[in-house]
């Protein structure tokens, strides 16, 4: 085994172990093709990073309580195990400027059906209920129209007032059939060429590269030869299905197509949904650290709290606001569900914070479409874009202040996605910083003209990121196909970064 000093100065306490040839050949790549930039290392442009064997077990600072008059915090310690653990737990979603956040998209596992779908489903089984009413009562108007309408019966009524009787001689023959036409039956969900083609051409590729692709598993480096970036822009697995969640817009009915199919069999769920041109935001609510401006606090021990962000994110909010804006440098906007901390289930809050529920559970998937332009500052946190996410205990209590006000620096977890680390660089760097610790040079090439598309896709022990088509679509599901995709490291199309952490 072969120990290989890590060239990012972000990843520290982690070892990269390596075997065989192969090992020496990827560090010699890297090390001939890296270069350091203002204290940062970078290798090589990537299209995908992968981090395997994120089981993490340990334990970290649970804060419980917040005194702004002594300035004193309390906490206690909390033990955690799992897969991602302790990013299995509620996250919140950051985002730095220069950015323009085109779409925004959360998916989790269908174990359950999405709330579109639900909708769906109660509004099928309302009209099924009213179609069998309305031919209940059409059945028993007919019987007894049939019993008026009997040849020779007498029939007494009250017309006018006064009460008529008389004996009926109509047979009711040319009378019109009053029993309601057949239940429609729904639809069953149709998976498109599109789908079926990429669902062969993935299984199709995963075998070719097991076959015959030299590539080398070797973490921290390059896990797929030169030759293979030539083909990065490749047949990628796209999702067909869409469909358009509900809007704060009215003109958020022209942004998207529709769909009332439910998911196939392992497709994911769309949770929450943001799209910038239309004005759809569903599932999630736009916060910024600005406290005291129309909602949330300010005091001079702790700081700003969260708060509600107004739409062009230069302030806050006195209520939820819909982001509409090209975020300038050293902004950031924090998405969370929409679901209230006020039903108890957060844990401990900030006294008097904006408090709401982040992105829950082991599985999950974010899908981005955003540009990240280079507005020509320098200074601090200026011209450094960036997308990460956080531990949620982590902004609900101080995200900027006292370290003993917060459980980032024991250890509850933080990981950037893409990150500009100095003014006007055009590489975007992924760390995961914890108590499992990770990252190498490698990175994303920064989008500063035109919009990329993003997955970051969390499953099992495994964490990717990954490029996507231009033409992939953020529907209302998102096909277990393009799950498998982005998890599969075997896929030699794409130029690689696979990262495997170590405990240290």
């Amino acid at each position: 085994m072969v120990r290989v000093r890590s060239l990012t100065a972000t990843a520290v306490s982690t070892v990269l172990l390596f075997s065989g040839a192969h090992a020496a050949t990827s560090e010699a790549n890297c090390v001939a093709t890296s270069q350091e930039i203002n204290g940062n290392w970078y290798c090589q442009a990537v299209d995908k990073i992968s981090y395997t064997g994120f089981d993490g077990s340990g334990s970290y600072n649970k804060i419980t309580s917040m005194d702004s008059t002594t300035g004193s915090c309390g906490s206690t310690t909390f033990d955690y195990s799992g897969n991602l653990s302790p990013l299995d737990e509620e996250v919140s979603m950051h985002f730095r400027g220069p950015l323009v956040l085109k779409q925004f998209a959360v998916y989790t596992p269908s174990a359950s059906p999405s709330k579109t779908e639900s909708k769906l489903k109660r509004s099928a089984h309302f009209r099924h209920q009213q179609f069998h009413e309305n031919k209940r009562r059409a059945h028993e108007r007919a019987a007894r129209a049939d019993e008026k309408r009997q040849v020779g019966a007498t029939v007494t009524a009250t017309i006018n007032g006064k009460e008529v009787t008389w004996v009926n001689e109509y047979d009711g023959s040319g009378r019109a059939d009053m029993s309601a036409p057949a239940a429609p039956s729904p639809a069953a969900p149709a998976t498109s060429s599109a789908e079926s083609s990429t669902v062969a051409s993935t299984s199709a590729a995963a075998s070719s590269s097991a076959e015959s692709s030299p590539q080398v598993m070797a973490e921290g480096f390059i896990a797929s030869s030169p030759a293979q970036a030539a083909s990065t822009q490749a047949s990628k697995a796209v999702s067909t299905k869409a469909s358009k969640p509900k809007s704060t817009s009215a003109s958020a009915s022209t942004s998207a197509s529709s769909s009332t199919s439910t998911p196939s069999s392992g497709d994911w769920s769309q949770i929450g949904y943001y799209n910038a041109d239309s004005g759809v935001a569903d599932g999630l609510v736009f916060l910024n650290n600005m406290g005291g401006q129309g909602s949330g606090v300010f005091d001079n021990t702790f700081g700003n709290s969260l708060s509600y962000a107004s739409a062009d994110a230069s302030s806050g909010s006195a209520q939820p606001e819909v982001l509409n804006t090209t975020l300038k440098s050293n902004q950031e906007v924090i998405i969370m569900t929409d679901k209230s901390c006020d039903d108890g289930g957060c844990g401990y809050s900030r006294d008097g914070t904006v408090a709401y529920h982040g992105f829950d559970g082991a599985s999950k998937a974010f899908f981005f479409e955003f540009q990240m332009p280079d507005d020509g500052t320098s200074g601090w946190n200026m011209n450094m874009p960036a997308i990460w996410m956080l531990n949620a205990q982590i902004p609900r209590t101080l995200q900027y202040g006292l370290a003993e006000c917060s459980c980032w620096t024991s250890g509850c977890g933080e990981f950037d996605i893409v990150e500009v680390l100095d003014s006007g660089n055009t590489r975007c760097k992924s760390t995961l910083h914890g108590n499992l610790k990770g990252g190498d040079s490698n990175y994303i090439e920064r989008p500063t003209s035109g919009t990329m598309k993003l997955a970051v896709v969390m499953l099992n022990d495994e964490i990717h990121i990954q490029k996507l088509d231009d033409s992939t679509e953020f529907g209302g599901t998102m096909g277990q196909s393009m799950i498998d995709q982005v998890s599969d490291n075997s896929d030699g199309k794409l130029l690689s970064s696979l990262f495997k952490l170590v405990a240290s």
